[in-house]
């Protein structure tokens, strides 16, 4: 059976892009989640308003958040802490 090699390089790309996605945010030990700090499309994850990183519209909205090292959120002027999901 012959494999092509184009398929086998799309497929091989595909599984370690997952494997980096799912192991993304299990590395944030030490971390917390900040908000009211965010760049417009440099948000970490989604909110109650987009359901994805990258896609929050404007620059410092509180419920768009980035991880940051744990105890830096309260020295960053604007940084709302925000709560983990129950």
């Amino acid at each position: 059976m012959k494999i092509d090699k184009s398929l086998l390089v799309a497929a091989l790309t595909s599984l370690a892009l997952a494997g980096a996605a799912g192991t993304a945010l299990a590395a944030k030990k030490g971390f917390e989640k900040c908000g009211g700090i965010v760049k417009a499309g440099m948000n970490d994850c989604g909110n109650s308003k987009h359901a994805c990183g990258g896609q929050s519209t404007k620059d410092a909205q509180a419920d768009d958040w980035i991880f940051v090292p744990k105890g830096t959120c309260a020295k960053i002027v604007g940084g709302v802490l925000v709560a983990p999901a129950k």
